[in-house]
């Protein structure tokens, strides 16, 4: 009865702030709730963080879903850069290629294929005409001059002094084409210097002054034949401007020709990957890209 009566007095005494963690000072609870008033607070209080737990964790949702977007953007963002960079230097290098290699373009077939060239058999079959031509005209004057000394008769050298002449004028141009269409040794010699002259100017125009196989050689990316080995010499020279004047036989000019007819195939190939990068550029708005540098003056 006594601790009763304690505890009575102690609810009934003057109401003391009772202090909590996190909220401001509560009245002590009435005695008429015993027990219980106190539990209930109590209760609150261990219920009311894990509430804050849970309100605060959509908000750490949200924000971890906010900064994943942003790296994923950040991320795109810079891909689309490096592609864009990739692009415009790889549109820079094919038109530079292009701007390099264009006189590949002012290619004259006909005159670096030779096709007037006479051939090996043709000289032969002249050369030995000439040589019978020399021996008869040697023979008539040596008939002639034995006549002269009185080795032979006087008719014999008169007719080998005919003979002579006769032949001789048939070594004269104008008169052996009367009875004949045949080009003679001399002409064709004529002809062959001829043709390797004017080879030879083409290809110094051609080359200019940088060289145009030697700059033709980075193409080898879009046809893999320049790069054979039987091309080294002509890249070599070329590298040392000293190409055309080292074109002294029909086989230097045929293999120039090959090899610019395989830079011809590359350049088209060239032309036509940068005509595609350019049409990418422009659908995706790459102005960068797009846009080309100031001619050169």
């Amino acid at each position: 009865m006594a601790e009763n009566d304690n505890t009575a007095e102690q609810s009934t005494s003057p109401e003391t702030p009772l202090l909590r963690k996190g909220r401001p000072a509560d009245p002590r609870p009435p005695a008429s709730e015993g027990v219980a008033g106190n539990a209930d607070p109590v209760k609150t209080d261990a219920v009311a963080p894990e509430a804050g737990q849970a309100v605060a964790a959509p908000g750490q949702d949200e924000a971890a879903a906010e900064s994943g977007s942003v790296a994923k953007d950040a991320a795109g963002e810079e891909s689309k850069d490096i592609e864009q960079t990739l692009a415009e230097s790889r549109q820079r290098k094919l038109r530079l290629m292009l701007r390099q290699c264009d006189r590949v373009l002012l290619l004259d077939f006909e005159l670096l294929a030779l096709p007037d060239w006479p051939d090996n058999y043709t000289l032969s079959t002249a050369r030995r005409n000439r040589d019978l031509w020399l021996f008869s005209t040697l023979l008539a004057a040596i008939v002639f001059l034995s006549g002269m000394t009185g080795f032979v008769p006087a008719w014999i050298a008169g007719g080998g002094f005919g003979a002579f002449v006769i032949i001789l004028l048939m070594g004269v141009p104008a008169i052996r084409r009367i009875y004949t269409s045949r080009p003679s040794y001399m002409d064709l010699i004529i002809r062959r210097r001829r043709l390797l002259r004017d080879a030879r100017k083409h290809i110094e125009h051609l080359e200019g002054k940088e060289g145009l196989v030697w700059q033709c050689a980075r193409m080898a990316e879009f046809n893999p034949a320049l790069k054979a080995m039987r091309f080294s010499e002509l890249l070599a020279l070329s590298e040392r401007r000293s190409l055309a004047r080292n074109m002294t036989r029909r086989e230097h000019i045929r293999l120039y020709l090959v090899y610019l007819l395989e830079a011809e195939k590359a350049y088209s190939r060239v032309q036509q990957a940068f005509f595609e990068g350019h049409q990418r550029a422009i659908d995706k708005g790459w102005e960068s890209v797009v846009s080309e540098p100031e001619r050169r003056t």
